[in-house]
């Protein structure tokens, strides 16, 4: 190879390696700079929301689903058949006990009883006229006037005649019985139905539609169920004193009824691995209504002086659940926690190194790590807008940055 191509060779490795020298060392500076505004932005306080600790007694419950059940339900039936003379009742109201529903027709229900009471007066006037002649009998049987044959059959005149009067007397019970029906009444306290037959139409008796459906609304049953893991849990609760049940809305939101757990099922269902209960509610408010589906809630016993901190700061990692605590140089700490359940109004029942008055994160824990300082802000606190001097410090750290930059650059020129 001649001198003049070695001599190039050199030359072009040189001016590669300038170029590679002028690219890393400007890709350093940038690298750098981008550094120094990250460490200058990460060594400001982050502002973040804290909640102290609070300790109170926190009941511990399960919850359901379950469905509300009337305590009676009573389909009103004619027990005779005939026309539907009147409806004593409005569609939807509460009727009592004993109050008038409607009337069927009595009239040919009231001629049978008179021709049974009749029937009765005819009989009962043969049997005092078979008395008198039996007592006569017997004082012409003392004179030998009367053979003993005759008073024997006058007696049994007698005993016949008493046996009809109390046949006329059960016919004209059951004839009265029947007029009776005619006027039907309510059975049970409860809210009438929509009815299900109008005036005027020829109803029978037992028929399979009714006239209407009473439904007893105070008290309410609630029938839900829960897994069989819990029956141990509900049964030793059961066992000193009735649970307290809560309805609540389909939100969860408020409750909307109280009433006690009544009934245990005796066995579990094998298919769904659950157990079935009913609880009774009072109802006076009628804010249940049977058919409904509500949240129902099992208050099982009361946790005494439990530590609770807001549902927002219960953080979840790889080792398990954790809150961040402000310590005394505002920077903050993980601590590890565990949840215990639910405390009600979005706080959480935990065990852990937590302790009573301990300030916990509950906003702005995204942008934190162990050690991270920050701006403590009670909830609902917005942080200070910056003051002039911290925009002049940060403007003149960025003309900083800039100024180096430039001049790096012109000197690898």
């Amino acid at each position: 190879m001649s001198r003049w191509k070695i001599a190039l060779a050199v030359v072009v490795l040189l001016i590669v390696g300038l170029i590679g020298w002028r690219v890393m060392h400007g890709s350093a500076q940038e690298t750098g700079g981008r550094a120094g505004m990250r460490g200058g932005a990460d060594a400001a306080p982050v502002p973040v929301t804290v909640v102290p600790v609070v300790q109170k007694d926190v009941p511990v419950f399960l919850t359901a689903l379950g469905t509300v059940q009337a305590l009676n339900t009573v389909t009103v039936n004619a027990q005779v058949s005939g026309q539907l003379k009147a409806l004593h009742f409005a569609e939807g109201e509460e009727i009592k006990q004993g109050a008038l529903i409607a009337e069927i027709d009595p009239r040919t229900f009231q001629s049978s009883l008179d021709q049974a009471e009749a029937k009765k007066k005819q009989d009962v006037a043969q049997l005092t006229a078979s008395k008198s002649t039996l007592g006569r009998y017997d004082e012409l049987m003392k004179k030998n006037f009367v053979s003993g044959q005759d008073l024997e059959n006058q007696r049994q005149t007698v005993r016949q005649q008493e046996a009809l009067v109390a046949a006329d007397e059960a016919a004209a019970a059951s004839a009265r019985t029947q007029l009776g029906y005619t006027r039907i009444t309510a059975p049970i306290t409860g809210v009438a139905g929509i009815r299900q037959t109008d005036v005027g139409n020829l109803i029978q008796a037992n028929s399979s539609t009714g006239i209407v459906t009473l439904t007893q609304v105070h008290p309410l049953n609630v029938i839900f169920t829960l897994p069989e893991q819990n029956l141990d849990q509900v049964r030793s609760g059961q066992a000193t004193s009735p649970l307290v049940v809560a309805a609540l809305d389909r939100t969860d939101a408020h409750v909307i009824a109280d009433g006690v757990l009544k009934v245990i099922d005796n066995q579990i269902d094998s298919t769904t691995g659950t157990f079935k209960m009913k609880s009774e509610f009072p109802n006076a408010t009628n804010a249940l209504w049977p058919g409904q589906f509500v949240n129902v809630r099992v208050t099982l016993r009361t946790v005494t002086a439990g530590l609770v901190v807001p549902s927002t700061a219960v953080q979840r990692g790889p080792e398990g659940s954790y809150v961040y605590a402000l310590q005394a140089d505002s920077t903050v700490a993980m601590k590890p926690i565990v949840p215990a359940g639910d405390a009600g109004d979005d706080g959480v029942l935990v065990t852990g190194e937590v302790a009573v008055g301990d300030r916990v994160v509950t906003e702005g824990q995204f942008r934190l790590k162990p050690g991270s300082k920050v701006q403590a802000l009670a909830p609902g606190e917005t942080p200070p807008p910056p003051s002039e001097a911290d925009l002049a410090k940060l403007k003149g750290d960025g003309d900083k940055s800039e100024t180096k930059k430039r001049g790096g650059g012109r000197r690898g020129g």
